[in-house]
């Protein structure tokens, strides 16, 4: 007898979406990690309740700064918080003592209530920090130099076929947007550019299809000695023979490479 819906194989559970801890992996080659373990979890935010949704570590005059989004408690949302480290392995703490970006400092859009997490964040040329979020909506806001403020008005970005998890980066002058965008039934993977980080911005196309059994797919793109590297994830794992399971995240990767007009070759 199944006493509790947490417990169902689906979304929700063990099997689920039930992501408590956010991890940190190192390598030297891209082809060995080292495990380093938990480095924080939302419940290390005193406002927060739950829920390691997508983040981003960036390192910044000698610190390291992670922008998380996770379920916020009073008032009951989806938030962003920053915390910070002289470790990229953390442990990270609470930077400000409260969310960052909470529902009610963005309008509430297609998708309600979700729509503030999936941080983003880039030091433009100027020093300028830029953080970018949004399910449903791509919002756009500038911080202060100490990344824990925000210093400007929060603008929305307009991406075509935008869904979540963009990933914002500046190449040769260029600036790119690569984020989750809808396919017929899943997640893909598109990005769009411009000439400045508020735009305008025109879309560039699809760099992967659906992933199999993986509803959500979210992009990251580094640099690594030398080489250019695309990460994203999938739902290939089981777990207690049930699988795969949509909530079942596997780290993924591929190197990519740029054209002579800058376009990401698909």
């Amino acid at each position: 007898m199944i006493e509790t819906w947490k417990d169902i194989p689906g979304y929700e559970g063990k099997y689920g979406f039930n992501i408590t801890e956010w991890l940190c992996y190192s390598t030297e080659d891209m082809k060995m990690w080292t495990d380093h373990g938990v480095v924080m979890k939302p419940t290390d935010f005193s406002w927060a309740i739950g829920e390691a949704w997508a983040s981003q570590a960036i390192e910044y005059d000698g610190r390291f700064y992670f922008f998380v989004s996770t379920q916020c408690g009073d008032p009951n949302c989806k938030a962003i918080g920053v915390a910070v480290s002289d470790n990229p392995a953390g442990p990270f703490v609470d930077a400000i003592g409260r969310p960052l970006i909470t529902d009610d400092m963005t309008d509430n859009g297609p998708r309600g209530w979700w729509n503030d997490f999936d941080p983003t964040i880039m030091i433009d040329d100027d020093g300028t920090p830029w953080l970018c979020w949004g399910n449903g909506t791509c919002f756009l806001a500038p911080l202060k130099r100490n990344l824990i403020e925000l210093d400007g008005p929060i603008t929305i970005l307009p991406m075509e076929n935008y869904v979540e998890g963009p990933w914002l980066y500046k190449r040769n002058g260029q600036y790119y947007n690569v984020y989750a965008s809808m396919g017929q039934a899943l997640e893909t993977i598109s990005y769009a550019t411009a000439p400045s980080v508020q735009g305008p911005w025109t879309f560039a196309g699809e760099l992967l299809g659906e992933e199999k059994d993986s509803f959500t797919i979210h992009p990251g793109i580094i640099d690594y000695k030398g080489k250019s590297y695309l990460f994203y994830h999938n739902t290939s794992l089981s777990l207690d023979g049930y699988g795969p399971a949509t909530g079942r995240r596997s780290i993924c990767f591929t190197e990519i490479s740029y054209d002579e007009n800058g376009r990401i070759v698909r």
